[in-house]
């Protein structure tokens, strides 16, 4: 029963049954009969098809919440029988917003460290995209922003406060100033994040407080597009600390502290329930550790 319920989770979740098929390492035949099956067992028609994928009837709807909820159960099931019997092992799944990449190594580096039969999977995604791949049981867990938009039902531990600099070459004309107001940047050479990304409409609402158009003539999903940029000369880009610490090293740029307004809480999410797994459990603990420090 579990393994027709996570097929028709990744059919749900993909939109498109050779996909999801693909994702579950199986066969589109092997798929398309083991929601057959399942429709069987449950009397009712999951999924509207002819000859492709139709989308998910009004059962289909409402099985799926209960089918989130029992392969979860059952995944924490054989967690916690497998921790019995070998200790925390196994993988853990991970989505973190690109700014918070180096927090996710930091992370990830002291957990492996104490527990070495655990295995990571990191992901960089959007805060959207994030919230969707917890949702769907694609990840175990997130690193996001916790203040500035709606996380919904999750437990959360806040990692770090986020801070923002300009990262500019150092011939910039911007490079030799102590700090800068975000009033300074207006008529600058945007080089930002691109608008799916919940930095970027943090970066926009504080440019526009301050009277400065929040235009970027390059915008990027990525950061290391955004550097790039930075070290081509002309261009300058707004950063969390963190990030632009891990990126400017070793390399021809300035950072220049933005003063005036507060950053956003950034920190560890997962999908609200008790009890966790025990290796979620563990990595919670963790987080909550790495906060003290």
């Amino acid at each position: 029963m579990i393994d027709k319920l996570e097929m028709f989770l990744a059919t749900a979740r993909e939109g498109h049954f050779g996909r999801a098929a693909a994702s579950l390492g199986i066969t589109q035949p092997t798929l398309s009969a083991g929601i057959r099956q399942l429709e069987e067992t449950l009397g009712v028609l999951l999924i509207f098809r002819g000859s492709r994928y139709g989308g998910l009837t009004p059962e289909g709807q409402a099985a799926l919440v209960w089918a989130r909820r029992i392969v979860s159960d059952a995944r924490q099931l054989r967690d916690e029988m497998r921790a019995t019997r070998h200790g925390l092992s196994g993988r853990l799944r991970l989505a973190v917003i690109p700014t918070a990449l180096t927090w996710a190594a930091r992370l990830s580096a002291r957990f492996g460290a104490l527990h070495p039969n655990v295995g990571f999977t990191i992901l960089s995604r959007s805060s959207t995209e994030i919230l969707k791949t917890l949702d769907d049981l694609d990840v175990d867990a997130c690193i996001t922003y916790l203040d500035n938009e709606p996380l919904g039902r999750v437990s959360s531990v806040p990692l770090y406060q986020e801070r923002y600099v300009v990262l500019a070459r150092s011939d910039h004309p911007l490079a030799g100033r102590a700090s800068l107001a975000w009033s300074a940047l207006r008529g600058q050479r945007l080089c930002l994040l691109s608008r799916d990304m919940q930095n970027r409409r943090i970066l926009d609402r504080m440019l526009s407080q301050a009277g400065v158009a929040a235009e970027a003539r390059v915008e990027s999903n990525s950061t290391v597009i955004l550097v790039a940029h930075v070290l081509e000369g002309g261009w300058i880009t707004i950063l969390p600390q963190g990030i632009a610490d891990f990126l400017a090293q070793g390399k021809d740029l300035a950072q220049v502290p933005l003063t005036g307004g507060g950053g956003h809480a950034v920190g560890l999410i997962a999908p609200w329930r008790e009890p966790h797994t025990p290796v979620l459990r563990a990595l919670l603990a963790e987080a909550r550790r790495l906060n003290d420090r």
